[in-house]
């Protein structure tokens, strides 16, 4: 087995790893027959869970949608129909299944509840009032007013704004675009207030599950993991106090490992052997740390003095860190363009990737080393190459 397939093993297994780690997230989503809830499904969460996710039935009216790899729990009822005894069966198996919480799921109790209703009716049941009353004495409620077109959806929007429900928000959605004709389409909007809102109302400890879940706002993923990112740096920049700068740049290899894998679960995009393997073949196929640690040090030994001192222990270090630096953000401006190509169904080819990774590399180390240039000839004694 070659030493690339090797770490590409790494990074796969420490993402699973990641992800299993990950507390998932439990969302219900009601409302009446043909209001779209699998539509919202399949482009609020990414892998078309509604098509894809193994839906398992845990009563009459309610199943239960899961997807390995995806730390989220769907609770879709089979509709609310309005006549009376499928309604109160219907109901009852709802509250019996917030109330037993962790008896039915290991993920524990729901967190949100998304009530549908189709904006094109423009109209919203009494029933549908009074259960959406009920269910915010449970746990928190979006009403996502589905298909909304023209003025009719706005008004109803106001109307059940007007009502004062105890709701968390009352949002028009048009989940995918919706063709009029051959000419005319209206486009997609409403999800990022949708998914805005739920970060606002979900618990800390879910936030991590619901963007690696959510597919609408991909930047929101590409902060969070910069964020994370720059607390990482850190720890290698602590590594990197060597005797000799990077005589043994190896040492930082599973440290990046680690790095690239929390990055790709926080991402949630399917990254398979053939796509890290581009992507690593771009920075020298061992995680970056030979290739960028003997590219910066080659060209930036020469500007400070003191190797083999303190001095020379803070080279290495400053090379530890814009190296890590360079390879993280690289990497998730990468995955940023392959988690946007998944979600409008186009899969960058694979030598388009790796060539975008080398780019973004070798961009990326060339600031950080013009950086460390600046900040050793004005001898400043704290470097910062976080951007």
């Amino acid at each position: 087995m070659s030493k690339n397939f090797t770490i590409v093993e790494d990074i796969m297994n420490k993402t699973e790893n990641e992800i299993k780690n990950i507390k998932p997230i439990s969302i219900l989503l009601i409302g009446k027959t043909g209001v779209g809830k699998s539509t919202l499904i399949n482009n609020v969460f990414r892998e078309k869970l509604a098509d894809t996710g193994i839906g398992r039935p845990i009563t009459k009216h309610l199943r239960r949608i899961t997807k390995e790899g995806v730390p989220i729990v769907l609770y879709d009822t089979r509709g609310l129909e309005l006549n009376n005894e499928a309604q109160k069966e219907g109901l009852k198996e709802i509250f019996d299944t917030l109330s037993q919480g962790d008896k039915i799921s290991s993920t524990g109790k729901i967190h949100l509840a998304y009530y549908c209703v189709n904006a094109t009716s423009s109209r919203i049941e009494p029933l549908e009032l009074d259960l959406i009353k009920k269910l915010s004495t449970k746990i928190p409620v979006i009403v996502v007013l589905t298909q909304s077109i023209g003025d009719q959806s706005k008004e109803l929007k106001k109307y059940i704004e007007e009502l004062n429900l105890p709701v968390s928000g009352v949002i028009n959605v048009m989940a995918q675009k919706f063709i009029i004709s051959n000419e005319i389409s209206i486009p997609p909007y409403g999800l990022d207030e949708l998914i805005e809102m739920s970060f606002q109302i979900i618990p800390e400890e879910q936030k991590r599950a619901f963007n690696n879940a959510q597919q609408v706002d991909i930047e929101r993923k590409a902060k969070s993991a910069r964020s994370w990112a720059s607390k990482y740096i850190a720890t290698s920049f602590g590594v990197g106090f060597m005797p000799i700068p990077f005589s043994d740049a190896s040492i930082l290899v599973p440290m990046q490992l680690t790095l690239l894998a929390h990055i790709t679960a926080i991402f949630g995009i399917s990254m398979d052997k053939a796509t890290i393997t581009s992507m690593l073949a771009a920075v020298g196929g061992t995680g970056g740390a030979t290739y960028a640690g003997r590219y910066i040090v080659s060209n930036l030994i020469k500007l400070i003095p003191g190797v083999g001192t303190i001095v020379g222990g803070m080279i290495s270090g400053a090379t530890a860190s814009i190296m890590t630096t360079a390879l993280a953000l690289s990497y998730i401006e990468v995955l940023t363009v392959i988690a946007k190509g998944e979600k409008d169904g186009k899969y960058p080819d694979l030598k388009n990737i790796e060539q975008l990774m080398k780019e973004k590399l070798e961009n990326r180390l060339k600031k950080s080393t013009d950086l460390l240039e600046e900040n050793s000839s004005t001898k400043h004694k704290k470097w910062k190459f976080w951007k």
